[in-house]
């Protein structure tokens, strides 16, 4: 709050602007696309501070009449995937300053693939009360009804628009239609979700019974699933994001519910300084739909300054809540003593950029994950849409590996992540990989269905960088989080090279947590130094399966150092076995009857 106080400094009183007085008819069903982008305009071109209004209503926003820009943007789609990466956007908010949106509670409704909001190279916007859906939701959904020796019977959710032909289902919508791509079966009695093959490309014929109820037939077996299950299904292809913020500094996101989100989620793209505070990411119950977003909640690529995620609930995605990273870009070239040449790796990031004049970046071992030399960058040519050429402040290393790869440090954030809560998640909670301070506390994370916290580093898959150095984790309750073969908290770095001698993470500490384990381990840790877990309350409701099944440890260590286990509460059937690999004695503090079992695999094993 500081910074953004310092902004705007001793201005007037901020001018008003309603999007009524441009146009925009509440609860009319009009296209009111045009009249808000026309209000936001109007404020963005003032000096001083302004607040544009939307007085309580419904507004609708259609895709023909809305603003259509290029951006690319990390993690979303690749070229063959999807080759234009034209946003159509709602509320484009362009270069604007000193803006606070009131919302006062009403609800923007979009008809078509769109991206609801933009902020590009905007300071200080704060947009707050304001409710987002979609006419027609990308993702469709079906309830079970009915299950029989050959066919399933299913009622289509009045929002899921579908056309039959020739025997075979198709999920219409606004000018799009698909048939195959990912799927999710939702359970409303445990209130778990977890991916499934895509019945409806399982199906041999497909009949009507009545308009929204269907017979999906199958050539033996029936999958497997429960009267009362839902099957939520989309086409993969993240063309559109929730919100996209590029280029920005000092943005804030406040009590705003987005109960769907086509393609990617929140996008914070290069931006600094972020607070999402009372966001409620998660579909409203009395329409009946299950799913609210496409892919991840909120996904941050190449941040710095702060970023703060508080009081928010994450329900109903359809990848993780929460992604946190920078982008390694391996080292093509050297082309001469002072230039390289850098690139996108992975399909689905590229086009964006991810280097200013002045960065430091570190230049990074792909094998090991270890830094080896640090640079400034002086010049920057862009080469290709995914090929950059970079001048740096001092010679480069003499070695590079054939892989490695930089990373931009000085686009990396602290994190606070508090009171927040996380349910009906497919994959993770939490992934971050920052080498700023982390704070993760007072979370509920409740039977998502991988590990609730995933601490990674890689130069070889998603190219997600990179170490932490300080890590908090605690306050948090785990329930029932992960599975057989995914503890509730993995910090699993993709290092080919591993040594307790060279950790890639260090000082991660997880404490006063309570850990509530039903069939899958409690940590798993690689290549970390200085961890300590410690006055964490652990109970365990059955056997482990998965690669767990047989030693039945709660915590696993590889190649860590400094390690400290102590003061942690066991109920009865939490008996903590702890293992580790390519570590020592001195490796490992860990206080008397805090480990049933110590079981140490050969110091050569990886």
């Amino acid at each position: 709050m500081r910074g953004q106080a310092n902004e705007i400094g001793n201005d007037p009183a901020p001018r008003l602007f309603r999007v009524t007085d441009y146009g925009a008819i509440p609860d009319s069903g009009e296209d009111a696309t045009r009249a808000i982008q026309a209000a936001i305009d109007a404020a963005s071109a003032e000096d001083g501070p302004t607040v544009i209004e939307l007085p309580p209503g419904r507004y609708d926003l259609y895709a023909n009449n809305a603003s259509k820009e290029p951006y690319y943007v990390s993690n979303t789609s690749s070229e063959k995937e999807h080759p234009h990466p034209i946003k159509t956007i709602g509320l484009w908010f362009k270069g604007a300053k000193r803006i606070h949106v009131e919302g006062n509670g009403s609800r923007l409704l979009f008809h078509g693939k769109m991206t609801p909001i933009v902020m590009d190279s905007c300071v200080v916007v704060e947009i707050r009360n304001l409710t987002i859906d979609f006419v027609r939701p990308t993702i469709s959904e079906m309830r079970i009804v009915a299950i029989c020796e050959s066919y399933w019977e299913v009622e289509v959710h009045p929002d899921s628009y579908y056309l039959l032909m020739d025997d075979k289902l198709f999920w219409t919508g606004e000018d799009w239609s698909y048939r195959g791509g990912p799927a999710q079966e939702f359970d409303p009695v445990s209130n778990r979700t977890w991916r499934v093959p895509n019945p409806i490309t399982l199906a041999s014929h497909v009949e009507q019974m009545e308009l929204g109820k269907l017979r999906i037939w199958f050539i033996s077996p029936v999958p497997i699933t429960r009267v009362g299950h839902v099957f939520q299904m989309r086409d993969g292809i993240r063309d559109q994001v929730g919100a996209l913020i590029v280029g920005c500094r000092n943005i804030t996101l406040r009590h705003v519910w987005m109960q769907y989100m086509h393609g990617l989620g929140i996008v914070g793209q290069f931006s600094e300084n972020l607070t999402f505070e009372g966001l409620r990411l998660a579909p409203d119950p009395s329409h009946g739909r299950t799913a609210a977003a496409f892919a991840d909640f909120v996904h941050l690529s190449g941040m710095k300054g702060k970023i703060s995620i508080n009081d928010c609930l994450f329900e109903g995605a359809h990848d993780d809540a929460i992604n946190i990273h920078g982008t390694h870009l391996r080292i093509i070239g050297a082309e001469d003593e002072r230039r390289i040449r850098v690139r996108f790796m992975h399909p689905q990031s590229y086009g964006f950029s991810a280097f200013h004049l002045g960065d430091e970046i570190d230049f990074i071992s792909a094998s090991s994950l270890i830094p080896y030399a640090t640079r400034h960058v002086v010049d920057i040519k862009q080469r290709s849409l995914r090929e950059a050429e970079l001048t740096l402040d001092a010679p480069v290393p003499r070695i590079i590996g054939d892989e490695d790869v930089i990373e931009n440090v000085t686009w990396t954030p602290e994190v606070s992540i508090c009171g927040n809560v996380f349910k009906r998640i497919p994959t993770r909670g939490i992934l971050v990989t920052t080498r700023r301070k982390v704070t993760i506390e007072n979370n509920l994370f409740e039977k998502l269905n991988m590990s609730a916290i995933l601490i990674a580093n890689d130069a070889v898959s998603w190219y997600e960088s990179g170490m932490v150095r300080d890590v908090q984790i605690s306050g948090n309750r785990f329930v029932a989080c992960g599975n057989g073969n995914q503890p509730v908290i993995l910090i699993q770095p993709e290092n080919t090279v591993v040594s307790v001698d060279a950790p890639v993470h260090s000082n991660v500490v997880i404490r006063n947590n309570l850990f509530e384990l039903d069939g899958s381990p409690l940590l798993d840790v690689k290549s970390t130094n200085d961890l300590i877990v410690a006055d964490n309350q652990i109970s365990r409701n059955g056997d482990m399966g998965g690669e767990y099944a047989d030693s039945q440890e709660i915590i696993r260590l590889r190649a860590c150092s400094g390690v400290e286990i102590r003061g942690n509460t066991m109920g009865d059937k939490a008996v903590a076995i702890v293992k580790t690999i390519l570590m020592k004695a001195e490796h490992l503090a860990i206080d008397k009857g805090q480990a049933a079992i110590i079981r140490r695999d050969h110091e050569d094993e990886i």
